[in-house]
């Protein structure tokens, strides 16, 4: 089960040719307008549906099955799971294909395989360059009609997703989730989560999963998608000729009992190992199909979605009452939920709680304004665009819509009515259904609180990268790129934990953040209502080696991108008021960390690796650290970091380069030009001994990381280790296939690195049974002295190339993420067409490269073995 912000985040079905976009010019105001759906729609003659939608902007696809069963269609085994388990064993084995096989198939033409469910239904999807296609129809046909789910693999999963509903269980927004949907739902089986209940789960046999897979598994129960460059007859006559041996089959009705209404306030409030308080209001409303949905998603959006809206203007900013707010609209195919999160201080729940129900009373009765009801209908059309970026996206808007509306031109449909909701629309839905009797509320809290509270009381292919440099040393990077009407930029700038030490650790990150809480001439409230009432957004963060500000804007707002982005830049003043309210914020962040597992892990680990170094650091700072930062600090960095020689700018999307340089020209022109940054950063000493590093915490699960010094980014093996970190990550890895596959040890089990502007680390991980820590780590240590040893087989050399290059074909279909990065080479001395080697220079990686490099950073130099386990006694780690 997912937590859904705003129902645009579920279901923002554009199934358009992106080509088709216009912008019309009315009353000297620009609409964008939306042609009906141009997607191709063939039913089969056993029933199966296939919905193609050709879009040649990239050389790439995604190719998807959509079978309509999900948790909800479970039937005599309601809150088994089953649909669920298929969703991990459809792939472990068909009458012609093995697990590993099914994997490497489309790792070998550069894919990548995976799968969800939800209440409603299961989906498989594979992602590839576009001549994998083919491949992954056939991959994608065949287990849907001929998986065996093979005991063997059935007995080892099973084990897997015991460790998946361990790991769900020690997470405070998935606990509160389940919480808020068992104790708003009594009767429809949304009170059920989707992965199932685990007292039913063990009593199922592979025999009933089976058993469940033909009956719903269909041709008349499947539609297939896909989009991309694709030739749409050539998809159509492939599954012809696969399912002409697949007749229809009788498909047996399900009753899906209905939620009565609910008639009295509902509350509950339990404890939980965790820092800070989960809390989460909801109140039913109608499903997504229903006249009234628009209106209910423009009034969660105008309550919790963005920095200017009322929530979190009013809770967190002004009465300082939340760490973090927002609303949800969740509409599915049947009656949804409308709901408000919150993670806030156990101490001022009530208090938050009180306050949220006020504002909601005040919509109640005096409505809102005209300014708020317009900014979101703006954000309404910003999500949906936001979608179209990507093949998949596209895809599972096509598939969210098919199945709960029949409806290919449902967005368009949907998003007439958003633009002809009113303002007294909002004021009477609020009344309607956010009333008392309607309400649920529950809260995680931390152990001990609540008792003693309760004690106390056509397609258009996108051009070159234009590279602009102004007088200062200010670098201008601009793609154009007239596929939709959004623009994408940001800024990059070296800093980072490189540029950080013990005493000012997590000052990048918090200047980024205060960077956005006002200017000269604007407040932070100004700011956010600026660029939230055209349907933008303005973000920043900081890493390792850099900070950013990003912001997207539709194509009609580019002037006022501009000038907001070199506002903050140039103009941040920094309030004293603002730089407190982010230092609680951040140091809540610091706390919420070691309720992750992984990353307490890659934490301990870094500070053993990196001893004395400011890659030891943690990005978030420590809570000492971040309290000590002051006003002073934070401009004296800004003033230091924040320089013309020091910055990269990126405009990505539909400009005109020769507009963005002269507007840059004029915004950013008389920036301080400064000095590039970090020029002289060293690496950290060498580890002279291996190191053992260990951390207990209260959870029902595992974490074992070993990790070796790395490479810088300008390294001759960082590709070797690239293709390492690949071969080592995938469903078809050693790895994966021993510890997970074979022994049946970990949930999840992989690879991944840091290279910086110095040398980084490389880690291998894993998630396991506490009870099964030593057995695993003696299987992942002995997996990796033989990587050391004999480096990567041919065959997985050339699967990682074809996977570590058609991943950056997908990557790099969305503006933002191409830009962002393509910026940061440029910024670190690679170049902004740096993208364009890679092809070059992972083909160029040899088998004995691999094993050079291998040897190098595997076997000729200590690690540090990190472990994250329970405490000895607990619960957890007596857990069978």
């Amino acid at each position: 089960m997912r937590r859904f912000a705003p129902r645009l985040a579920l279901l923002p079905a554009i199934m358009f040719s992106t080509a088709n976009l216009t912008t019309a010019t009315i009353n000297d105001s620009s609409v964008i307008t939306f042609p009906p759906s141009s997607a191709q729609k063939w039913v089969l003659p056993n029933g199966l549906t296939l919905i193609v939608h050709e879009d040649h902007s990239a050389p790439v696809a995604s190719v998807q099955a959509w079978c309509a069963t999900g948790s909800m269609d479970e039937d005599d085994h309601l809150g088994a799971g089953l649909s669920h388990i298929l969703e991990h064993m459809l792939f472990k084995g068909t009458k012609t294909r093995s697990t590993n096989v099914i994997a490497q198939k489309i790792q070998d033409v550069g894919g990548y395989i995976n799968a969800y469910t939800s209440f409603d239904h299961t989906v498989f999807w594979i992602d590839v360059p576009k001549d994998g296609v083919t491949t992954a129809l056939d991959v994608l046909a065949d287990a849907m009609m001929n998986s065996t789910l093979p005991p063997e693999e059935y007995l080892k999963e099973q084990e897997v997703i015991r460790r998946e509903f361990a790991m769900g269980l020690d997470d405070p927004d998935r606990v509160t989730t389940l919480l808020l949907f068992a104790t708003a739902y009594q009767r429809h089986p949304y009170r059920l989560p989707v992965i199932g209940q685990i007292e039913v789960y063990n009593q199922l046999t592979q025999e009933q999963v089976m058993q469940y897979y033909k009956a719903r598994y269909v041709p008349n129960n499947l539609t297939f998608i896909v989009v991309g460059d694709v030739d749409a007859e050539k998809v159509h006559q492939q599954l012809i000729e696969f399912f002409k041996a697949y007749p229809e089959k009788s498909l047996k009705p399900v009753f899906i009992p209905e939620e009565p209404p609910q008639l009295g306030r509902r509350e509950v409030h339990q404890e939980f190992p965790t820092e800070l308080t989960h809390l989460a209001l909801a109140w039913h409303i109608p499903e997504v199909t229903h006249p009234d949905v628009p209106a209910l998603d423009l009034l969660s959006t105008i309550l919790g979605d963005g920095r200017s809206s009322r929530l979190y203007g009013r809770v967190r900013e002004e009465a300082g009452l939340a760490y973090s707010i927002s609303a949800f609209s969740y509409t599915p195919g049947d009656p949804g939920l409308f709901g408000i999160d919150a993670i806030v201080d156990p101490k001022k729940r009530e208090a938050a709680e009180q306050l949220v129900l006020h504002i909601i009373d005040e919509v109640k009765q005096a409505g809102v304004t005209a300014e708020e009801l317009m900014k979101a209908k703006k954000i309404s059309l910003s999500h949906h665009l936001g979608a179209l970026t990507t093949m998949r996206g596209q895809a599972s808007d096509i598939g969210s819509n098919w199945l709960l509306t029949r409806n290919l031109n449902f967005s368009r449909d949907y998003l007439d009515a958003v633009q002809q909701v009113t303002l007294d629309d909002i004021k009477r839905v609020a009344a309607k259904y956010l009333t008392n009797d309607n309400l649920t509320t529950v809260s995680l809290n931390p152990k001990g609180s609540l008792v003693a509270k309760a004690e106390g009381a056509k397609p258009i292919s996108a051009g070159e990268i234009h590279k602009f440099e102004l007088s200062n040393g200010l670098r201008i990077l601009v793609r154009e790129d007239a596929r939709l009407p959004l623009v994408a930029m940001g800024a990059v700038f070296r800093s980072g934990l490189l540029a950080e030490t013990a005493q000012t650790n997590g000052i990048t990150r918090l200047m980024a953040k205060v960077l956005l809480k006002g200017t000269k001439t604007r407040t932070a409230e100004q700011i956010a209502n600026q660029i939230e009432a055209v349907g933008g957004s303005i973000a920043s963060d900081a890493g390792n080696n850099s900070f950013s500000v990003s912001l997207d804007v539709m194509k009609p707002d580019l002037k006022l991108g501009v000038e907001l982005l070199s506002d903050v830049l140039l103009n941040a003043t920094m309030p004293e008021k603002a730089i407190a309210r982010e230092k609680e914020i951040q140091i809540a962040g610091i706390k919420q960390e070691e309720e992750q597992l992984t990353t307490v892990a890659r934490n301990i680990l870094r500070q053993a690796l990196f001893t004395q170094h400011p890659y030891a650091l943690r990005a978030n700072g420590s809570v000492e650290s971040v309290q000590r930062l002051t006003q002073k600090d934070l401009l004296e960095f800004r003033d230091r970091y924040l320089v013309a020689k020091n910055g990269v700018i990126f405009v990505f999307g539909n400009v005109k380069a020769a507009e963005v340089k002269q507007l840059f020209e004029q915004a950013l022109g008389g920036m301080k030009p400064g000095e590039l940054a970090l020029t002289d950063a060293h690496p950290a000493a060498p580890l002279s001994k291996t190191e053992t590093v260990e951390s207990r915490k209260e959870k029902a699960q595992g974490v074992i990381m070993v990790g070796y010094r790395g490479a810088d980014l300008f390294s001759p093996d960082r590709y070797a280790l690239e293709l390492i970190d690949e071969a080592s990550s995938d469903l078809g890895s050693r790895f994966f296939i021993r510890i997970r596959e074979q022994m049946g040890l970990a949930y999840y089990v992989g690879a991944s690195q840091m290279q910086g502007l110095v040398p980084g680390l490389f880690a291998f991980y894993l998630g396991t049974d506490p009870q099964k820590i030593e057995p695993v780590k003696t299987a992942l240590l002995d997996e990796i002295r033989k990587l050391a040893s004999d480096g990567l087989t041919n065959e997985e050399l050339t699967r990682a190339k074809k996977k570590l290059i058609g991943q950056q074909e997908i990557a790099n279909q969305s503006n933002d993420s191409f830009g962002y990065h393509c910026a940061l080479d440029e910024l670190y001395g690679l170049g902004f067409d740096y993208y364009k080697k890679l092809e070059h220079d992972v083909d160029a990686v040899t088998l004995e490269d691999i094993k050079r490099v291998a040897v190098k950073y595997f076997r000729d130099q200590p690690y540090v073995l990190a472990t994250v386990r329970p405490p000895d006694g607990s619960a957890a780690a007596k857990q069978k």
